[in-house]
């Protein structure tokens, strides 16, 4: 997080607040989170309204007065709050409070987190930092330029605003890193100006990134770069699995309302399947890391939800021993507060292996990219009646495509071929799933 909307304040000014309180929203790219009050006192002043955007991580937001301070006193000295945020905190937290308003500047609240924008400005390569002056960082971030690659040609090899304009046109640049050796270079990215003057001008709308976008670009170019990705496909025979729905259906109690306790998805079998496939075959459910291989103990599946401009991937956590309709029920949960930005850090992020679901849609099959830090992600399909040929028979089935997108690194072919077989297994034979 490098920096977050402020979405609404639930206090106002001079209200008491106790530790604990829920004193504000903040929306991130993905959700949107609550501040809590660390402290007790009186917000003696609000610096950031609500409804700003983009507001910079370590920015103070707003000034805590304590119990035996002046509120007006407090408020007065909001200007000097900024000397008291707190370098290094983990969530939007409150500087200690001074004894006196007129001792020390009154305690501000702040906006802050473990990789915030309060690392320098100069980003670093190779443990050496890019010097670059404000004016090139600006016309870098407008055209979308990495200054890690742009050679500097100011006072020790300072980037300057010429090197940028330079780098438009694909002159002045390092290669990116990971370069192959023997002198063979990869072809910049084109720059926006570039891309921009294919176009006709009034041809076009700029729809600006929002922060999830960017996001999830960033993520998923690294995934793709940093993770050598291979596919497996199976198709699966889901005749039994629908019936075996219809007939779980049919079977659900109701709820004093008198709707359904609960309705399984073709989805909950999949990543009820997953997550037992995982745990067949153990050696596949990792997360590679340069020190050694993470073999995890549970199956936690992540579950690509689409939102409007994105996705987001929550995670039904031990789902190898969560019975389908309690993963039903979560899923629906988890679904329906992802779509309003309301999950929490916890629910999204980490995971052991991840289902991405096009079936909906009628895509046969695709290919999913690996949601970093995860080894695997299954792609699933459509389930389509196809010509299918049984003891020299021609035969019609209900049979739905998935594919597992592997790393390398951690999940070789023939593992990887284990763990996609395991899962066809389990769609094909639902009752191995509920005993």
């Amino acid at each position: 997080m490098e920096k977050g909307n402020l979405a609404r304040w639930l206090k106002k000014e001079g209200d008491k607040v106790k530790s604990g309180d829920v004193i504000a929203e903040i929306e991130t790219d993905k959700a949107t989170m609550e501040y809590e009050a660390i402290d007790d006192g009186t917000l003696a002043k609000i610096v950031v309204p609500e409804g700003t955007q983009d507001v910079a991580v370590n920015s103070v937001i707003a000034v805590l007065a304590s119990d035996d301070e002046d509120v007006k006193a407090a408020a007065s000295g909001a200007k000097s709050a900024p000397q008291a945020a707190p370098q290094a905190a983990t969530k939007l937290a409150s500087a200690p409070v001074p004894k006196s308003a007129a001792e020390k500047p009154a305690p501000a609240i702040v906006l802050s987190a473990p990789t915030a924008s309060s690392a320098p400005s100069q980003p670093p390569k190779g443990g050496n930092r890019i010097f670059s002056s404000p004016l090139a960082r600006r016309l870098a971030k407008e055209a979308n330029i990495d200054l890690n690659r742009v050679r500097g040609s100011g006072p020790h090899d300072r980037v300057i605003a010429r090197d940028i304009e330079q780098a438009k046109s694909g002159k002045g640049l390092r290669a990116p890193a990971g370069a192959p050796a023997g002198g063979a270079t990869i072809a910049p990215a084109m720059s926006d100006v570039q891309i921009r003057s294919l176009y006709a001008e009034g041809s076009y709308e700029l729809v600006p990134h929002d922060g999830m976008r960017r996001t999830i670009a960033q993520r998923l170019t690294a995934s793709v770069q940093t993770i050598p990705h291979f596919y497996e496909t199976m198709d699966c025979d889901i005749g039994r699995l629908m019936v075996a729905r219809e007939e779980i259906n049919a079977a659900a109690p109701k709820n004093k309302d008198g709707t359904s306790a609960y309705r399984l998805s073709v989805n909950d079998f999949v990543i009820k399947a997953l997550a037992l496939a995982l745990q067949r075959v153990p050696d596949a459910n990792v997360s590679w890391t340069e020190a050694g291989m993470l073999k995890h103990k549970h199956s936690d599946i992540g579950v690509a939800v689409a939102l409007p401009g994105g996705l987001i991937t929550p995670i039904v956590r031990n789902a190898e021993s969560k019975s389908l309709s309690a993963i039903s029920n979560e899923m629906r949960d988890l679904a329906m507060r992802a779509r309003e930005r309301k999950l929490k850090p916890h629910e999204y992020q980490g995971g052991t292996s991840s289902v991405s679901n096009l079936g909906m849609y009628g895509i046969k099959d695709f290919t999913a990219v690996i949601n970093p830090p995860q080894s695997t992600i299954l792609a699933v399909g459509a389930g389509e009646e196809r010509v299918v040929v049984r003891n020299g028979k021609i035969e019609a089935a209900t049979i739905m495509s998935v594919t597992l997108s592997c790393d390398h690194r951690a999940v070789d072919g023939a593992l990887g071929a284990e763990l996609i077989g395991a899962f066809k297994t389990l769609i094909e034979n639902p009752v191995m799933m509920v005993v």
